[in-house]
């Protein structure tokens, strides 16, 4: 009996339809010699600080650095019933081996092997490694199992990039929440692209906007601009000598141009297109996907690679057929496709590019939730596109000279619209209007059939005014696209990951980022907070900068090639732990105010004039030398079942009278709509009266 360990249960299930096994148990499934079970993502984690010690229950200065030697895992809490149900199944007499058929990458591996070793299994392990949920290649991947151990080593490096990811983010987080008295999360890969967040918004901040002016000479029906020029008076007298004179035309260029077929999609890249076109976040992009893959509709999403390997052409062949029949943009289209450059397992790593499935053949578009059909559309279109002619031009260029300076023209003539057609069929259909796509923003239309030596005489001329741009916020779009560029510099060709996180992780540290209050959206743009851009000019360079990361997984990648010793590299991750907490044993009191929680004002005090602001019991001065106190549950309020809200107390700060309505009288146990007067603020505690309607 070979027991199967999947991922998540819609994993499992389709493992199960694959193989024919369709008796469902308390938690797995089995038949035809299989049991079929899951993990739930990550069932077994490692411990928490408070694991190794009671002293490290509490954050405190004193008990870092937190180092374990003796490392402990604990079972997620709300899964306990899952890890006991795998446990008794590793166990089971009629189990001879299990297999892991976790997604195939580091973290996978990672996921089983906690399992695996926290159970006490010592069966034999076989390995599953797949990129797509579709029957054909789940009954090939069992065709061909691979053993457990020849990814050890791949374990190994999963192992390493948990534990130092655990040490340097509780060891960073627990040393500067406590120097300032704030929770302030610290990560590998969160902090840096906090810091890419703020440095966009100090460029943008700091940007001195700078007028500049273009001369533009008419000639033929054609612009002819100059350079750009920063003196207005300059301009005009440019301007005014070009009306008197002739300008020649003293050279002409054409240049035949191919635009490269897109790629197609790795994670990040149908991330950012998602934002740009649909303005879906990446977390949102990440989990469409992933139902897409667990419906079957979409190969495995959590992909770095842009290419298929070479064996794919002909099911690559019958996807992109099939999709010109299934999208509306295709109709009428006559289309050949030719996926061969699509094709290079030489860039395939863990799993080849994200595409539709032949599963797409049984299924109605129609039936599907609108932003998964989006999804699939989008990955569909990107096949397509990536399949299809390149698209050619021809750049002409012409360079004028009049009253001594030069004037350029830009043009360009279509040879074959390729590709770009069918970009143009796909965008119609959308409902929105993507971001502006600034590539051929140079040619703005076809230039006449210009001659070198050519003059011109009496044409008009005229000065128009720019400014210089500051850069433009991030948006998750380009904030992702940074993340997977940054510190590329600084990692090796070979290396498996590069940039900051993976494809998996970078919505997840988006939003992470988000919740903790350090970045903000406002529509598709991400803003750093006050407390975000205060966090990364505290932190040290090396938390900050994507040269730990570009490191670590330079090391990471030897480890998984069984080429380094993952021991030191623990050593050294030890060792910058120890260098940190020695780095700052101690803060001014003026820099522990740094992330004080800026309380809002309800109004002034009527006493000294200082800010009030609200506690959960009252409304208070802050100046501590002021008496002054609105009490919440005071006996005026509480008589009249009034509530005494934020409203009625700014109301009252401001002009001393409030009106309220169904204000209860004691006396006459009637209610009333009438006002709460201010009375009397001589003493600590605050008196009020009532004014009632007068009668008429």
């Amino acid at each position: 009996m070979q027991l199967v360990i999947a991922e998540k249960p819609s994993v499992a299930q389709s493992i199960a339809a694959a193989l024919g096994v369709k008796e469902k148990k308390d938690g797995y499934i089995e038949g035809g010699g299989y049991l079929i079970s899951w993990c739930v993502g990550h069932l077994v984690q490692l411990a928490e600080a408070a694991a190794y010690g009671e002293q490290y229950r509490k954050w405190s200065y004193d008990s870092l650095p937190i180092l374990p030697q003796n490392w402990q895992y604990t079972v997620a809490a709300d899964k306990g019933k899952q890890f006991k149900i795998l446990k008794e199944l590793m166990h089971r007499a009629d189990v001879s081996e299990v297999v892991n058929a976790c997604d195939a990458g580091r973290e996978g591996e990672l996921i089983f092997r906690f399992v695996y070793e926290v159970a006490g299994c010592k069966k034999p392990m076989r390995r599953l490694w797949i990129s797509s949920m579709e029957n054909a290649a789940i009954r090939s991947g069992f065709d061909n199992l691979k053993d457990g151990r020849d990814y050890d080593a791949l374990f190994a490096s999963a192992l390493c990039r948990a534990k130092a990811d655990w040490i340097i983010g509780i060891n960073a987080t627990r040393l500067f929440s406590c120097l300032y008295n704030r929770t302030l999360n610290v990560g590998r890969v969160q902090t840096p692209t906090l810091k890419m967040l703020a440095d966009r918004d100090a460029a943008i901040s700091t940007f001195k906007k700078e007028k500049y002016y273009h001369v533009r000479l008419t000639l033929s029906g054609t612009e002819a601009v100059s350079e750009k020029l920063s003196d207005a008076a300059a301009a005009d007298k440019l301007k005014a000598a070009c009306e008197t004179a002739q300008a020649e035309c003293i050279s002409v260029t054409r240049e035949k141009k191919t635009v490269s077929l897109p790629k197609l999609f790795d994670l990040t890249s149908l991330q950012r297109e998602a934002n740009r076109i649909y303005g879906y976040t990446a977390k949102q992009t990440l989990d469409l996907a992933q139902a897409l893959y667990e419906k079957r509709l979409l190969t495995y999403p959590r992909t770095d690679s842009a290419f298929l390997t070479d064996d794919m052409g002909g099911t690559a062949t019958n996807i992109a057929a099939l999709l010109c029949g299934k999208l509306p943009f295709m109709q009428d289209v006559s289309f050949t496709p030719d996926v061969s450059r699509t094709l290079d397992s030489k860039k395939v790593s863990d799993h080849h590019a994200i595409i539709p499935t032949l599963e797409l053949a049984k299924t109605d578009l129609a039936a599907l939730p609108e932003s998964e059909r989006n999804i699939l559309t989008l990955a569909g279109a990107r096949l397509l596109f990536a399949a299809a002619e390149p698209h050619s031009y021809e750049a002409v260029t012409a360079v004028f000279s009049c009253a001594d300076n030069s004037f350029t023209a830009k043009g360009k003539s279509v040879l074959c619209v390729g590709w770009k057609d069918l970009e143009r069929r796909y965008r119609l259909t959308l409902k929105g209007k993507p971001d502006a796509d600034d590539e051929d923003s140079d040619f703005v239309s076809d230039v006449p059939d210009f001659t070198e030596g050519q003059t011109f005489s009496g044409f008009s001329a005229n000065v128009t005014a720019h400014d210089t741009q500051p850069p433009k916020p991030h948006t998750e779009a380009s904030l992702l696209s940074a993340m997977e560029h940054a510190g590329s510099e600084d990692t090796n060709a070979e290396a498996e990951r590069k940039g900051l996180g993976t494809p998996a992780t970078r919505a997840a540290v988006i939003e992470k980022l988000v919740n903790s209050g350090f970045v903000e959206r406002k529509g598709k743009q991400l803003f750093p907070t006050k407390n975000g851009i205060n966090l990364v000019c505290v932190l040290p360079d090396n938390l900050t900068s994507p040269k730990l990361t570009a490191e670590w997984e330079n090391t990471l990648t030897l480890i998984a090639k069984g080429n380094a010793n993952p021991e030191d590299f623990m050593q050294g991750i030890e060792a910058m732990a120890q260098e940190l907490v020695k780095a700052y044993p101690f803060l001014s009191e003026k820099d522990k105010e740094l992330f004080k929680e800026e309380k809002p004002v309800i109004g002034k005090c009527p006493r000294c004039g200082s800010p009030v602001h609200e506690s959960k019991k009252n409304y208070y001065c802050s100046d501590r030398d002021c008496t002054f106190t609105m009490w919440k549950n005071d006996r005026f309020f509480e008589e009249r079942k009034t509530v005494f809200t934020p409203k009625i107390a700014a109301a009252l700060l401001k002009s001393g009278k409030a009106s309220v309505k169904g204000l209860y009288s004691p006396k006459t146990g009637k209610t009333y709509d009438g006002n709460v007067v201010l009375a009397d603020t001589g003493g600590k505690y605050v008196n009020y009266r009532v004014e009632l309607p007068k009668k008429k």
